[in-house]
């Protein structure tokens, strides 16, 4: 049996699976201010009279890192970048405790100027001043060649409690986002690091001991312990798990938008064939650009709980929810009691939706139920507006997929699927609106939990060659080795794929099935004068995204 837990903004949901399918699923209010409590709530209510001993791993969705960003809830860290030719690193500032230093690598590896060891150790007093205790270090070709992000490293690890190097958060070339990338990893790492080892701690104390495992932004999991190194691979995780659930119902030759409906906010994303669209560079969260690999998708801050407001004669809903719908007890009208209003909630008494929108219907001077169709109608269209907003921006450069580059495609939605909560509800409406074919997902309700209990183990591995200067390189995986001149682009892959399956094992558990893929592979000849004068190589290869066999849903 595997558990999967979705930490929404309202609810936090939890379904055990068996190979037969669901065996249990439970719903929790999800308390802001303590997630913990609301996932031991959830974790205690779903293994009730259940074997810890069958239970073979814990899969968290979570939106711990991505409030934290958006809240601007994160811990004081120090940065140290070193630049090289080009602009200035101070254009791509990031905090208060931002330190650029002399010494540079150039784009082959090569040392152009060597650290400043001077400025090293008044850096390190100014840090130790502030009491920092974690710091970034980005090196701009470091990704080419890390010595110096590993010498500062070496420098200062008696004087901090954690160092990230850039080199390690991203193998992938983008100073400004890797500068970026390396920031936001550190800022969030006490908070992920204490809330998971909370949790951890105390699922062994009941004797729970399965391993845990965090979806990421790309839709694929890592466990706990990898975690701990990358936590800004969470950032977004809610929005892939709503993707994962979902794929089971989308055709393999089919453009879906995916309709996350909460009672906070909706999240949207595409799918291709069955594969998710991905952000090609990188997620943008905070203001900040990232190389954190993620599939595109967008969240709005409206949902079933959203409030509404008549302001200067017009009808608004969100961004804030205040309380649950009136009929469930809440006190302010939100979209939920207009569809209560509609007859399109079964077994509830819709007298406090009446009292909560009478109001606004006498204000605006319009029968009760005609208000409610405005409410909904407004709600559709500004989800569907947001929706196709962002396929036009989608649209407008290459489109990729977790599986290949489609260069000129146009995205043309032919199914809409929704799931969360209200999902039946807005069925009918988003079907008329937007004259798309919509879907509830099965398991509506509990869809991202499940989406995320059976994610497979992600990750990816990317090379560099560079038979001139006789190495090759993959300095995520601390890998460098000596090579001859007829080295090529197909030892290339070899290497780089026999890399990727050591990673995999370490960041899963060793028990799924994962299939390979190359995502690039490029050879570039290098010419002196009239000959060539070696091979510039890279290749990226990935452990293909998508569920893992042997449950049914």
């Amino acid at each position: 049996m595997i558990i999967g837990l979705d930490i929404g903004g309202t609810h936090t949901d939890v379904v055990l699976l068996g190979q037969d399918g669901i065996i249990k699923n439970v719903k929790v209010k999800t308390d802001q201010e303590d997630l913990f409590s609301s996932v031991l709530n959830a974790l205690d209510k779903i293994t009730e009279s259940v074997s810890y001993s069958d239970i073979k791993r814990i899969v968290f969705s979570t939106t711990l890192t991505t409030n934290a960003i958006a809240q601007n809830k994160v811990s004081p860290i120090g940065m140290i970048v070193l630049g090289g030719p080009g602009l200035d690193p101070n254009y791509f500032k990031t905090n208060r405790h931002y330190f650029v230093i002399s010494g540079s690598i150039d784009h082959r590896g090569r040392e152009i100027e060597s650290i400043d060891n001077d400025k090293i150790l008044k850096t390190k007093t100014a840090l130790e001043l502030e009491k920092i205790k974690h710091i970034g270090v980005v090196s701009k070709f470091s990704v080419r060649n890390p010595s110096h992000e590993i010498k500062i490293r070496d420098k200062l690890k008696d004087s901090f409690d954690k160092i990230f190097l850039g080199h390690e958060v991203s193998g992938n070339l983008n100073f400004p986002r890797r500068i970026a990338t390396t920031y936001l990893n550190a800022s969030i790492y006490p908070l992920h690091k204490h809330f998971f080892e909370a949790v951890k701690g105390s699922l062994e104390k009941k004797g729970l001991k399965a391993p845990i495992h965090i979806l990421k932004a790309d839709g694929g999991t890592m466990n706990f312990e990898s975690s701990i190194d990358f936590p800004a691979q969470t950032i977004l995780s809610g929005p892939a798990a709503s993707v994962m659930g979902a794929i089971p119902y989308a055709g393999d030759n089919e453009e879906v938008l995916v309709l996350d409906i909460g009672g906070t906010t909706t999240d949207m994303a595409i799918l291709i064939n069955n594969a998710p669209v991905l952000a090609p560079m990188g997620i943008e969260i905070g203001g900040y650009k990232t190389l954190i690999r993620a599939l595109a998708t967008q969240s709005i801050p409206l949902g079933g709980d959203s409030i509404v407001n008549v302001i200067n004669g017009k009808i608004t809903i969100g961004p804030d929810r205040m309380d649950s719908a009136m009929i469930y007890g809440g006190k302010y009208p939100t979209p939920t009691d207009a569809f209560s209003i509609m007859q399109k909630i079964n077994n509830i008494d819709n007298q406090q939706a009446i009292l909560g929108l009478a109001p606004i219907a006498l204000e605006l001077g319009l029968p009760i139920q005609d208000i409610a169709l405005k409410i909904i109608e407004q709600a559709c269209n500004e989800i569907l507006a947001k929706a196709f907003e962002m396929i036009d921006k989608i649209n407008s450069k290459p489109v990729y997929t977790v599986h290949e580059l489609k260069e000129g495609h146009q995205i043309k939605i032919q199914k809409i699927l929704v799931l969360g909560g209200p999902a039946p509800y807005f069925k009918e409406y988003l079907e008329k609106f937007s004259k798309i074919p919509v879907m509830v997902v099965p398991k509506w309700q509990v869809a991202n939990a499940i989406g995320a209990a059976l994610a497979k183990t992600t990750c990816e591995v990317t090379l560099f060659a560079d038979t001139e200067i006789g190495k090759v390189t993959a300095v995520e995986e601390n890998f460098s080795q000596n090579i001859r001149r007829d080295f090529n682009k197909s030892d290339a892959i070899d290497i780089a794929t026999k890399l990727l399956k050591e990673k995999v094992v370490r960041q899963g558990d060793g028990s799924e099935d994962f299939e390979t893929e190359i995502l690039e592979e490029l050879q570039f000849n290098m010419v002196r004068g009239f000959y060539s004068s070696g091979k510039n190589i890279r290749v990226k290869v990935q452990v293909k995204p998508g569920l893992i066999k042997g449950y049914k849903i």
